[in-house]
């Protein structure tokens, strides 16, 4: 038989914030592999931009609302997901905000917890939400399971005024690693991907400052600003057989500007 570990058919993939972006890129390479999706959102009419698009892949795909911020709210949407599909294999938490470029300074409680709420708390309520399920899968004889967290290469750097994101990013790789040890005899892996600087809507405005991409874009090795496209492979590999003995690791996703 012919080695194909990238074939994803009968795999299901959750995916928080896929329905644009890093997300639907993600989403979108899965599909083309044969990998059922399921989609969290919390802006409906790009949740159902974002499943027609992928139909056209010809595997099951759907959306649901939900703000991941919200315990209740991600487990009523787990036990939906578990309903439509009857598993999930892979569970990427990518849904994140980003913040105001205010100084340290000056960011206040309430801008502190929004971001810390999304980008850190979603993501516990979604793994936690995940990880119940492919362990409970994993004793009645069913193994495995792939864990992926959407970090930040802001994670790694200095992200002057913007410490609040950056705390969370660095948490997100911090449990990532903890889940990878402490399940890994369940089958389960847990990895984490860094992006640089893509071209998404939540970077739009700081790519569109001529004075940012004048100093920013020539530090890029790669010479161009990343795309939603270029996870899709990485997503592919994670959620494969390929990647069984693969875990613990941060993926950086950004044209070399990190080396350079």
């Amino acid at each position: 038989m012919a080695y194909n570990p990238f074939d994803l058919t009968g795999k299901v993939a959750l995916i928080t914030g896929g329905n644009g972006g890093i997300g639907l890129g993600m989403a979108d390479a899965i599909a083309q592999a044969g990998g059922d999706i399921c989609i969290w959102g919390t802006n409906e009419t790009k949740n159902a931009a974002a499943v027609e698009k992928l139909k056209a892949h010809g595997t099951r795909v759907s959306s649901l609302l939900c703000n991941v911020a919200d315990e209740k709210e991600v487990q009523d949407c787990f036990a939906e997901t578990l309903s439509q599909f009857g598993r999930v294999d892979g569970c990427f938490a990518n849904a994140g905000v980003s913040s105001g470029k205010k100084s340290f300074l000056d960011i206040d409680d309430a801008e502190w917890h929004r971001v810390l709420n999304i980008n850190l708390d979603g993501v516990f309520y979604t793994f936690q939400a995940a990880t119940k399920h492919m362990v409970e899968r994993a004793e009645n004889g069913d193994p495995g399971g792939r864990l992926i967290g959407t970090a930040s290469l802001a994670a790694i750097s200095g992200a002057a005024r913007n410490e609040h994101y950056a705390a969370t990013k660095g948490g997100v790789i911090s449990m990532i690693r903890a889940l990878a040890v402490e399940f890994a005899g369940k089958g389960i892996t847990a990895n984490a991907i860094l992006p640089g600087w893509i071209e998404t809507a939540m970077t739009e405005n700081a790519i569109a400052w001529q004075k940012f991409s004048d100093a920013v874009k020539p530090r890029i090795p790669a010479r161009r600003w990343g795309q939603p496209e270029d996870f899709g492979g990485m997503a592919v590999y994670l959620m494969s057989d390929a990647s069984a003995y693969h875990t613990g690791d941060t993926m950086l996703i950004d044209g070399g500007y990190f080396l350079f």
